[in-house]
């Protein structure tokens, strides 16, 4: 299941699931348009976790989380923990990220 956030409450969301993965946007994003329905894709795939998106431009604590210095931004986080992150518009890095997180 995917999550838009419609308030700065990341660190919350974080902390109530194990596995977390974000995409940081911004609605003037063309790449990040094209990537959330390839984001959206893989939180079928994957139950267990935890999928959210942040407007990195509307909640600025959530943007924090990670570094976010170009759009889209994609982290991870396992057990409350910042695990890794990738800025990108291709679906395989994408998913490789993922797959990172989810495996382990």
């Amino acid at each position: 299941m995917v999550q838009e956030l419609t308030e700065d409450n990341l660190s919350q969301l974080i902390a109530d699931n194990n596995t977390v993965v974000v995409q940081y946007s911004a609605s003037w994003c063309g790449n990040c348009r094209i990537m959330k329905p390839k984001f959206k894709k893989l939180a079928t795939e994957n139950d267990a976790t935890a999928f959210i998106i942040v407007d990195a431009e509307k909640y600025p604590e959530s943007r924090k989380m990670a570094t976010v210095d170009n759009l889209p931004t994609f982290a991870t986080f396992k057990d409350g923990t910042f695990v890794n992150q990738v800025q990108t518009n291709k679906f395989d890095v994408l998913k490789e990220l993922v797959d990172e997180v989810t495996s382990n």
